[in-house]
């Protein structure tokens, strides 16, 4: 027959414990066993007034933002009333059943203030990265690189041609435009100084006009994952305007900081062409990394005449020879456009047999040679070695990691304006990965609890 409810709710007084109501083998339950944040209050101490009302725990808004990039509330609005509601929420965050949740309005004050000055955000990240490094997590021998287009706060559809705006004193005053303006004669500058870019946001004006991104065209940054290939931990992130000049300049910060900070120098780094530029492989054998990426080859040809590959380099010498035996000679200057320039002589093309296929329609023939060729010709024979093979076949890793930022903790479209509030974003957003990594590899999950 049918059923009918015995329960109901006129009881005055409840016998509750709430440590009992969350499952042993929640997720948050599992984080909260590997996650310390004692350190955080002495940690912001400068930053708070001796005298005053008491101010909200920051460790309480701390974990708040993790369980909200945890299970993708990032509105902070929301976030309040989700913890108001959720006996694990509030088991997460230490709040008893009838201590309030801060206002919203707290999370921006913080944020905008003694958060982003003391980056506790950064801190936050590398707290756990020295977790999963102690649980041996990170090799330290193969990392990868790559970066992903995330959708800015603004609007493609309001936007102003070139790089000039007439700014009003309204849009000064905002905190993105404020920022961009006083980060112009910075290094690293938002923009390109090479290239201005054609199009900007009244609203985040550091944002880059992309086609790379999931809709045709918009503004965008591109958030910069470096890993290590053994388990998927992400070791840096940095934001950058989506440029891909600016993701390969984010990885030598990502190198550096990881190096200082953790003592972590990897045996090799893989990444895609984008990042196969001689200046940066040249960077990378020059400290000691094998580059594990394409060669970023612009003096192929496709029309059968010999290709620079064709002529063989003499270090000795500083000459190339060309398929006929014939030398090339340069004058050891630097051209505009980088490079020094070998040239055969006139008379030894004129009989050569082989200047159809050569230079045929030139007098005679010249090779361009960058200062980072031998970086170029070493990363060249990496590529023919089985390292480098498994190398590009364990770095699919980061691009499982971009598509679980996107689809599981929904980061295709950011809240926050500016390179500050990407950089807040995308640092909680790796934080909250890498602590899924950490119980899922460092610990044995619980048991589930069995069912009457």
């Amino acid at each position: 027959m049918m059923g009918q409810s015995v329960g109901g709710q006129d009881r005055l007084f409840y016998e509750f414990n709430l440590e009992d109501r969350i499952p042993t083998n929640h997720l948050l339950r599992r984080i909260d066993a590997v996650l310390d944040l004692s350190w955080l209050r002495d940690e912001l101490a400068p930053s708070y007034s001796h005298t005053g009302c008491p101010s909200v725990d920051p460790e309480l808004m701390i974990r708040m933002l993790l369980v909200g990039y945890c299970y993708s509330i990032r509105s902070e609005r929301r976030l309040c009333q989700e913890v108001e509601l959720n006996l694990a929420y509030r088991w997460f965050c230490r709040l008893g059943l009838e201590d309030h949740v801060p206002n919203h309005s707290t999370f921006s004050v913080n944020r905008h203030g003694r958060f982003r000055e003391s980056d506790v955000f950064r801190k936050v990240f590398e707290r756990i990265v020295g977790q999963c490094m102690n649980a041996g997590l990170v090799g330290g021998e193969g990392f990868a690189v790559d970066a992903s287009v995330i959708e800015a706060d603004a609007s493609r559809f309001q936007r102003v041609k070139g790089n000039e705006v007439e700014w009003t004193e309204e849009q000064i005053n905002s905190r993105p435009v404020r920022e961009y303006l006083e980060s112009l004669d910075s290094e690293p500058s938002p923009t390109s100084r090479a290239r201005k870019p054609k199009a900007m946001s009244p609203v985040d004006p550091a944002a880059a006009w992309t086609a790379r991104g999931r809709n045709k065209i918009m503004f965008a940054y591109s958030l910069n994952y470096l890993i290590d290939m053994e388990h998927a931990v992400i070791v840096d992130v940095e934001p950058t305007p989506t440029r891909i000049t600016k993701e390969v300049d984010a990885t030598e910060i990502m190198v550096e900081r990881t190096e200082q900070c953790f003592n972590l120098t990897p045996d090799y780094l893989a990444g895609d062409v984008a990042y196969g530029t001689g200046e940066m492989l040249d960077w990378l054998v020059k400290r000691g990394i094998d580059p594990h990426i394409p060669v970023w080859d612009k003096g192929k040809r496709d029309d059968g005449t010999f290709s620079r590959k064709d002529f063989a380099y003499d270090k000795a010498r500083d000459l190339y020879i060309c398929p006929a035996g014939k030398i090339l000679k340069t004058t050891g200057n630097l051209h505009a456009d980088k490079t020094y320039r070998y040239f055969a002589s006139k008379s030894d093309c004129d009989l050569c047999p082989l200047k159809p296929r050569c230079c045929a329609k030139t007098p005679s023939r010249k090779v361009p040679r960058t200062p980072n060729e031998e970086a170029r010709e070493y990363t060249r024979s990496l590529m023919e070695t089985e390292a480098y093979d498994r190398s590009r076949e364990r770095r699919k890793k980061i691009e499982r990691l971009f598509g679980e930022a996107k689809r599981n903790l929904s980061m295709t479209r950011l809240r926050l304006r500016g390179l500050t509030g990407a950089k807040d974003e995308f640092l909680l957003t790796a934080t909250v990965q890498n602590l899924k990594r950490l119980i899922k590899f460092a610990s044995i999950p619980p048991p589930r609890p069995m069912v009457a």
